[in-house]
């Protein structure tokens, strides 16, 4: 049972991959819900948004080309609790193949290196070298609430900047 949706459709300009829905989110049926989360203030302020939108609003963000997917469908709440529950890496590059987004966003560097196979320490922020038949991938800083330590709104901006040419 999926805990949180995805909200994808073809040719998405770009699609935000979280690890898993938080307990709040998933509760909500809303993407980064919980009201300390950075998301929807980021995006506006970077300029991917056009204005700040509410987390129940997630859906509009179709209209802007914009989706959301996790790789853990079936877990939530902290990357600790929802990886109890199976990451499928190879559903979520099928996933992604058949939708075909321009670019994908992980919003941790937990979900990148769960895709990567990497440790988190080996993962950086920002762009990642291109893979071929995938689409551009970049890390962006946890919104998180929970990693407020270790934020920043470099990698968000890089993204912002990138996205503003395709």
């Amino acid at each position: 049972m999926e805990r949180l949706p995805d909200q994808l459709q073809e040719n998405l300009r770009l699609v935000f991959v979280g690890t898993a829905a938080s307990t709040r989110s998933a509760d909500l049926g809303h993407y980064y819900a919980h009201p300390g989360n950075r998301f929807w203030r980021t995006i506006h302020h970077v300029g991917l948004t056009p204005r700040r939108y509410e987390p129940r609003e997630f859906p509009a963000l179709l209209e802007l080309g914009i989706g959301f997917t996790d790789l853990c469908k079936s877990g939530a709440g902290m990357d600790h609790e929802a990886l109890a529950f199976p990451v499928d890496i190879p559903a979520f590059r099928e996933k992604i193949r058949r939708y075909r987004p321009k670019t994908i966003a992980f919003t941790s560097k937990k979900a990148a290196s769960l895709f990567y196979g990497r440790p988190t320490k080996a993962i950086t922020l920002g762009r990642q070298p291109s893979s071929e038949g995938f689409p551009e991938i970049f890390v962006l800083a946890s919104p998180s609430g929970a990693a407020s330590g270790s934020w920043s709104i470099r990698p968000w901006q890089e993204l912002a900047d990138w996205a503003k040419r395709i």
